[in-house]
Protein backbone atom coordinates (compact mmCIF):
# COMPACT_ATOMS: atom_id res chain seq x y z
CA UNK A 1 0.00 0.00 0.00
CA UNK A 2 1.29 3.72 -1.02
CA UNK A 3 1.26 5.93 1.83
CA UNK A 4 0.22 9.89 0.46
CA UNK A 5 2.58 12.01 0.27
CA UNK A 6 0.88 14.65 2.17
CA UNK A 7 0.35 12.19 5.29
CA UNK A 8 4.73 11.65 5.09
CA UNK A 9 5.13 15.18 5.21
CA UNK A 10 2.92 15.04 8.41
CA UNK A 11 4.54 12.53 10.06
CA UNK A 12 7.77 14.29 9.69
CA UNK A 13 6.73 17.29 11.13
CA UNK A 14 4.88 15.55 14.16
CA UNK A 15 8.52 13.86 15.05
CA UNK A 16 10.24 17.08 14.53
CA UNK A 17 8.57 18.86 17.07
CA UNK A 18 8.50 15.74 19.53
CA UNK A 19 12.43 15.89 19.20
CA UNK A 20 12.31 19.54 20.04
CA UNK A 21 9.99 19.35 22.98
CA UNK A 22 12.14 16.68 24.75
CA UNK A 23 15.19 18.29 24.51
CA UNK A 24 14.25 21.75 25.54
CA UNK A 25 15.49 22.44 28.79
CA UNK A 26 13.64 23.42 31.72
CA UNK A 27 13.81 26.41 35.23
CA UNK A 28 16.89 24.12 36.13
CA UNK A 29 18.96 24.46 32.31
CA UNK A 30 19.19 20.82 32.16
CA UNK A 31 17.32 19.10 29.75
CA UNK A 32 14.00 17.63 30.68
CA UNK A 33 14.96 13.74 29.24
CA UNK A 34 18.58 14.37 31.40
CA UNK A 35 16.57 15.31 34.35
CA UNK A 36 14.62 12.34 34.57
CA UNK A 37 17.37 10.33 34.27
CA UNK A 38 19.04 11.67 37.15
CA UNK A 39 16.34 12.03 39.64
CA UNK A 40 16.24 9.88 42.82
CA UNK A 41 13.67 9.60 44.76
CA UNK A 42 14.22 10.93 48.30
CA UNK A 43 15.26 9.29 51.48
CA UNK A 44 12.26 8.44 53.98
CA UNK A 45 12.31 10.42 56.75
CA UNK A 46 14.24 9.19 59.56
CA UNK A 47 12.43 8.02 62.88
CA UNK A 48 12.53 10.41 65.63
CA UNK A 49 14.83 9.43 68.20
CA UNK A 50 13.61 8.33 71.94
CA UNK A 51 15.78 11.68 72.79
CA UNK A 52 13.38 13.42 69.59
CA UNK A 53 10.20 12.47 71.06
CA UNK A 54 10.77 13.53 74.70
CA UNK A 55 11.87 16.88 73.82
CA UNK A 56 9.17 17.03 71.65
CA UNK A 57 6.36 15.37 74.11
CA UNK A 58 8.04 18.16 76.92
CA UNK A 59 8.02 21.47 74.49
CA UNK A 60 4.20 20.69 73.87
CA UNK A 61 2.94 20.14 77.71
CA UNK A 62 4.81 23.19 78.71
CA UNK A 63 3.24 25.25 75.73
CA UNK A 64 -0.43 23.37 76.30
CA UNK A 65 -0.22 23.20 79.88
CA UNK A 66 0.76 27.04 80.24
CA UNK A 67 -2.08 29.48 81.44
CA UNK A 68 -2.14 31.47 78.61
CA UNK A 69 -1.06 31.87 74.65
CA UNK A 70 2.37 30.67 74.07
CA UNK A 71 4.76 29.69 71.49
CA UNK A 72 7.93 27.84 71.99
CA UNK A 73 10.77 26.88 69.46
CA UNK A 74 14.05 24.83 70.00
CA UNK A 75 16.37 24.03 67.01
CA UNK A 76 19.77 22.18 67.89
CA UNK A 77 21.98 24.66 65.52
CA UNK A 78 24.16 21.69 63.71
CA UNK A 79 21.82 19.67 62.38
CA UNK A 80 18.60 22.01 62.16
CA UNK A 81 16.65 19.26 63.56
CA UNK A 82 13.50 21.28 65.53
CA UNK A 83 10.61 20.83 68.20
CA UNK A 84 7.55 23.23 68.51
CA UNK A 85 4.71 24.03 70.21
CA UNK A 86 2.47 27.00 67.97
CA UNK A 87 5.59 27.70 66.06
CA UNK A 88 4.24 29.12 63.17
CA UNK A 89 1.52 31.47 65.05
CA UNK A 90 2.49 35.66 65.38
CA UNK A 91 3.73 36.68 68.39
CA UNK A 92 4.95 40.00 69.54
CA UNK A 93 8.66 40.55 69.76
CA UNK A 94 8.63 44.10 71.79
CA UNK A 95 11.95 44.31 72.81
CA UNK A 96 13.20 41.21 70.95
CA UNK A 97 13.29 43.36 68.17
CA UNK A 98 15.91 44.81 69.26
CA UNK A 99 18.38 42.32 68.08
CA UNK A 100 17.50 43.02 64.48
CA UNK A 101 18.27 46.59 64.91
CA UNK A 102 22.04 45.50 66.32
CA UNK A 103 22.32 42.96 63.46
CA UNK A 104 22.01 45.60 61.04
CA UNK A 105 24.23 47.99 62.29
CA UNK A 106 27.05 45.57 62.73
CA UNK A 107 25.92 44.61 58.81
CA UNK A 108 26.29 48.13 58.41
CA UNK A 109 30.07 47.93 60.45
CA UNK A 110 31.02 44.57 58.40
CA UNK A 111 29.76 46.38 54.53
CA UNK A 112 32.17 49.60 56.14
CA UNK A 113 29.47 52.19 56.07
CA UNK A 114 29.33 52.26 60.00
CA UNK A 115 32.05 52.44 62.81
CA UNK A 116 31.63 51.67 66.73
CA UNK A 117 33.52 53.94 67.32
CA UNK A 118 31.93 56.27 65.49
CA UNK A 119 30.81 59.45 68.12
CA UNK A 120 27.17 60.51 68.87
CA UNK A 121 25.88 62.90 71.37
CA UNK A 122 22.41 61.82 72.94
CA UNK A 123 19.80 65.13 74.05
CA UNK A 124 16.55 65.16 75.74
CA UNK A 125 14.98 65.20 72.16
CA UNK A 126 16.11 61.48 71.79
CA UNK A 127 14.87 60.61 74.74
CA UNK A 128 11.87 57.57 74.20
CA UNK A 129 9.87 55.46 77.10
CA UNK A 130 9.78 52.77 79.75
CA UNK A 131 13.36 51.73 80.19
CA UNK A 132 16.03 53.66 79.19
CA UNK A 133 19.02 53.97 82.07
CA UNK A 134 20.28 57.01 79.47
CA UNK A 135 17.17 59.10 80.53
CA UNK A 136 19.19 59.38 84.10
CA UNK A 137 22.60 60.40 82.26
CA UNK A 138 21.00 63.04 79.61
CA UNK A 139 18.66 64.64 82.43
CA UNK A 140 21.37 65.23 84.90
CA UNK A 141 24.23 66.72 81.90
CA UNK A 142 21.69 67.61 79.73
CA UNK A 143 23.55 65.84 77.03
CA UNK A 144 25.72 61.91 76.86
CA UNK A 145 28.52 62.15 74.07
CA UNK A 146 29.31 58.17 73.23
CA UNK A 147 29.81 55.96 70.46
CA UNK A 148 27.51 53.22 68.64
CA UNK A 149 29.67 50.55 70.44
CA UNK A 150 28.32 51.27 73.48
CA UNK A 151 24.48 52.10 72.30
CA UNK A 152 24.55 48.66 71.08
CA UNK A 153 25.54 47.45 74.24
CA UNK A 154 23.36 49.28 76.26
CA UNK A 155 20.33 48.46 73.71
CA UNK A 156 21.25 44.39 74.02
CA UNK A 157 22.39 44.17 77.80
CA UNK A 158 20.51 46.94 78.96
CA UNK A 159 17.21 46.83 76.85
CA UNK A 160 17.42 50.57 76.81
CA UNK A 161 15.08 52.01 74.57
CA UNK A 162 16.80 55.36 73.78
CA UNK A 163 20.06 53.48 72.73
CA UNK A 164 18.10 51.22 70.61
CA UNK A 165 16.44 54.07 69.10
CA UNK A 166 19.46 56.34 68.13
CA UNK A 167 21.27 53.21 66.75
CA UNK A 168 17.97 52.59 64.43
CA UNK A 169 18.19 56.32 63.04
CA UNK A 170 21.60 56.05 62.86
CA UNK A 171 21.29 52.57 60.19
CA UNK A 172 18.38 53.93 58.27
CA UNK A 173 15.16 53.80 60.54
CA UNK A 174 12.31 50.88 60.16
CA UNK A 175 12.03 50.33 56.98
CA UNK A 176 16.03 49.71 56.33
CA UNK A 177 15.97 47.14 59.60
CA UNK A 178 13.36 45.42 57.63
CA UNK A 179 14.74 45.64 54.40
CA UNK A 180 17.78 43.48 55.80
CA UNK A 181 15.67 41.04 57.53
CA UNK A 182 13.96 40.38 54.24
CA UNK A 183 16.83 40.33 51.99
CA UNK A 184 18.40 37.82 54.38
CA UNK A 185 15.49 36.02 54.41
CA UNK A 186 14.60 35.69 57.65
CA UNK A 187 11.07 34.14 57.43
CA UNK A 188 8.22 34.72 59.78
CA UNK A 189 9.60 38.13 61.54
CA UNK A 190 8.70 41.66 61.09
CA UNK A 191 10.04 44.30 62.66
CA UNK A 192 7.73 47.04 63.14
CA UNK A 193 9.16 50.45 64.49
CA UNK A 194 10.93 52.76 67.09
CA UNK A 195 9.74 52.41 70.54
CA UNK A 196 8.09 55.41 70.61
CA UNK A 197 5.40 54.97 67.69
CA UNK A 198 5.08 51.54 69.08
CA UNK A 199 4.58 51.65 72.98
CA UNK A 200 2.38 55.04 71.74
CA UNK A 201 0.10 52.82 69.77
CA UNK A 202 -0.40 50.01 72.02
CA UNK A 203 -1.33 52.44 74.55
CA UNK A 204 -4.08 54.10 72.13
CA UNK A 205 -1.65 57.37 72.07
CA UNK A 206 0.72 59.38 69.57
CA UNK A 207 3.88 59.92 70.56
CA UNK A 208 4.38 63.18 71.91
CA UNK A 209 7.93 64.46 72.83
CA UNK A 210 6.66 65.57 76.72
CA UNK A 211 5.80 61.63 77.16
CA UNK A 212 9.87 60.98 77.32
CA UNK A 213 10.07 63.65 81.07
CA UNK A 214 9.19 62.04 84.14
CA UNK A 215 5.56 59.63 84.37
CA UNK A 216 3.94 62.00 81.98
CA UNK A 217 3.51 58.78 79.48
CA UNK A 218 2.01 56.86 82.26
CA UNK A 219 -0.67 60.17 83.22
CA UNK A 220 -1.59 60.38 79.45
CA UNK A 221 -1.53 56.71 78.89
CA UNK A 222 -4.18 56.02 82.73
CA UNK A 223 -6.36 59.29 81.48
CA UNK A 224 -7.36 57.34 78.43
CA UNK A 225 -10.63 56.00 78.31
CA UNK A 226 -11.00 51.82 78.64
CA UNK A 227 -12.32 50.71 76.04
CA UNK A 228 -10.21 52.69 73.94
CA UNK A 229 -7.37 51.07 75.61
CA UNK A 230 -8.77 47.79 75.51
CA UNK A 231 -9.04 48.74 71.32
CA UNK A 232 -5.80 49.62 70.86
CA UNK A 233 -4.62 46.79 72.82
CA UNK A 234 -6.84 44.41 70.80
CA UNK A 235 -5.51 45.71 67.48
CA UNK A 236 -1.54 45.44 68.40
CA UNK A 237 -2.46 41.71 69.83
CA UNK A 238 -4.29 41.20 66.53
CA UNK A 239 -2.04 42.29 63.74
CA UNK A 240 1.64 42.80 66.00
CA UNK A 241 3.54 45.25 64.20
CA UNK A 242 6.48 43.41 65.38
CA UNK A 243 5.10 40.16 65.38
CA UNK A 244 7.46 36.71 64.70
CA UNK A 245 6.97 33.47 64.87
CA UNK A 246 8.74 30.96 67.53
CA UNK A 247 10.19 28.81 64.43
CA UNK A 248 10.95 31.89 62.44
CA UNK A 249 13.01 33.37 65.51
CA UNK A 250 14.67 29.95 66.18
CA UNK A 251 15.87 29.32 62.42
CA UNK A 252 17.48 32.81 62.41
CA UNK A 253 19.22 32.30 65.63
CA UNK A 254 20.63 29.61 64.74
CA UNK A 255 22.32 31.21 61.94
CA UNK A 256 23.32 34.07 63.50
CA UNK A 257 25.09 31.34 65.69
CA UNK A 258 26.76 29.58 62.61
CA UNK A 259 27.53 32.80 61.05
CA UNK A 260 25.58 32.82 58.23
CA UNK A 261 24.10 36.75 58.93
CA UNK A 262 27.27 38.56 59.80
CA UNK A 263 31.24 38.24 59.72
CA UNK A 264 32.86 36.15 62.22
CA UNK A 265 34.57 39.29 64.20
CA UNK A 266 30.67 40.72 64.06
CA UNK A 267 28.95 37.32 65.08
CA UNK A 268 31.73 36.75 68.23
CA UNK A 269 31.06 40.50 69.32
CA UNK A 270 27.12 39.71 69.06
CA UNK A 271 27.07 36.78 70.76
CA UNK A 272 29.76 37.78 73.62
CA UNK A 273 26.91 41.58 74.03
CA UNK A 274 24.22 38.88 74.26
CA UNK A 275 26.09 37.00 77.20
CA UNK A 276 25.82 39.59 79.38
CA UNK A 277 22.53 40.40 79.59
CA UNK A 278 21.11 41.30 82.34
CA UNK A 279 17.44 41.77 81.81
CA UNK A 280 15.49 38.68 82.35
CA UNK A 281 17.98 36.44 84.77
CA UNK A 282 15.55 34.11 85.56
CA UNK A 283 13.87 32.94 81.87
CA UNK A 284 16.02 31.08 79.90
CA UNK A 285 19.10 31.25 81.59
CA UNK A 286 17.89 30.38 85.03
CA UNK A 287 17.39 26.88 83.38
CA UNK A 288 20.49 26.18 81.90
CA UNK A 289 22.60 23.33 82.84
CA UNK A 290 25.95 24.40 84.75
CA UNK A 291 28.56 25.02 82.33
CA UNK A 292 26.04 26.13 79.65
CA UNK A 293 26.82 29.26 77.97
CA UNK A 294 23.40 31.81 76.62
CA UNK A 295 23.14 34.56 74.77
CA UNK A 296 19.87 35.91 74.94
CA UNK A 297 17.40 38.84 74.72
CA UNK A 298 14.71 39.41 76.25
CA UNK A 299 11.54 40.81 75.41
CA UNK A 300 8.19 42.61 78.11
CA UNK A 301 5.22 44.45 76.96
CA UNK A 302 2.78 46.67 78.45
CA UNK A 303 -0.26 44.96 80.86
CA UNK A 304 -3.53 46.08 80.70
CA UNK A 305 -6.33 45.44 82.98
CA UNK A 306 -4.29 42.65 84.43
CA UNK A 307 -3.17 41.28 81.28
CA UNK A 308 0.49 41.22 80.09
CA UNK A 309 1.66 40.66 76.55
CA UNK A 310 4.94 40.17 74.52
CA UNK A 311 6.48 38.25 77.62
CA UNK A 312 9.64 36.42 75.99
CA UNK A 313 13.09 35.36 75.63
CA UNK A 314 15.12 33.98 72.77
CA UNK A 315 18.36 32.61 73.49
CA UNK A 316 21.48 30.64 72.31
CA UNK A 317 22.27 28.06 74.27
CA UNK A 318 25.62 26.89 74.10
CA UNK A 319 26.92 23.33 75.74
CA UNK A 320 29.99 22.64 77.13
CA UNK A 321 31.33 20.42 74.08
CA UNK A 322 30.05 23.33 71.78
CA UNK A 323 27.11 21.69 70.62
CA UNK A 324 24.37 25.13 70.51
CA UNK A 325 20.32 25.16 70.30
CA UNK A 326 17.92 28.04 69.58
CA UNK A 327 15.94 28.28 72.28
CA UNK A 328 12.17 30.73 71.92
CA UNK A 329 9.99 31.36 74.13
CA UNK A 330 7.32 33.68 73.69
CA UNK A 331 4.06 34.65 75.08
CA UNK A 332 1.07 36.67 73.51
CA UNK A 333 -1.04 36.73 76.79
CA UNK A 334 -1.45 35.72 80.03
CA UNK A 335 -3.01 36.74 83.47
CA UNK A 336 0.19 34.25 84.92
CA UNK A 337 2.32 35.23 87.84
CA UNK A 338 5.79 36.16 86.69
CA UNK A 339 6.71 33.19 88.89
CA UNK A 340 4.99 30.91 86.56
CA UNK A 341 5.95 32.52 83.54
CA UNK A 342 9.78 32.22 84.68
CA UNK A 343 9.31 28.17 85.46
CA UNK A 344 7.91 27.37 81.79
CA UNK A 345 10.72 29.17 80.57
CA UNK A 346 13.55 27.62 83.10
CA UNK A 347 11.85 24.13 82.00
CA UNK A 348 12.47 24.59 78.51
CA UNK A 349 16.09 25.68 78.71
CA UNK A 350 16.53 21.99 81.00
CA UNK A 351 14.79 20.21 78.46
CA UNK A 352 17.18 21.04 76.14
CA UNK A 353 19.66 20.05 78.55
CA UNK A 354 17.91 16.87 78.94
CA UNK A 355 18.14 16.12 75.28
CA UNK A 356 21.30 17.15 74.80
CA UNK A 357 22.33 14.48 77.37
CA UNK A 358 20.25 11.79 75.50
CA UNK A 359 20.99 12.69 72.66
CA UNK A 360 25.10 12.88 73.11
CA UNK A 361 25.80 10.58 75.98
CA UNK A 362 29.20 9.98 76.78
CA UNK A 363 30.08 12.23 73.54
CA UNK A 364 28.43 15.26 75.56
CA UNK A 365 31.70 15.43 77.67
CA UNK A 366 34.29 18.27 76.92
Amino acid sequence: MTIPARFIVLLFAVLAIAVIVVSLPDRSGFPVTEKRERREEPAPPAEPTPAELALQAEVIRLGSEFPGETGLAVQEVATGKTFAHDGKGIYPQQSVSKLWVAIAALHEVDEGRLELAEMVTLRRDDLTVFHQPIRNIVNARGAFATDYADLIERALTQSDNTANDRILRRVGGPEAVQAFIDKAELAGIRFGTDERTKQSAIAGLKWRQSYSYRDWFFKARDALPDDLRRQAFEAYLAEPIDGATPLGLADALARLARGDLLSEPSTRLLLATLERTKSGPNRLKAGAPAGWSVAHKTGTGQVFDGEHTGYNDVAILTAPDGRQYAVVAMIRRTRSSYAVRMEMMQALSRAVGQYHDAAYGAAAEP
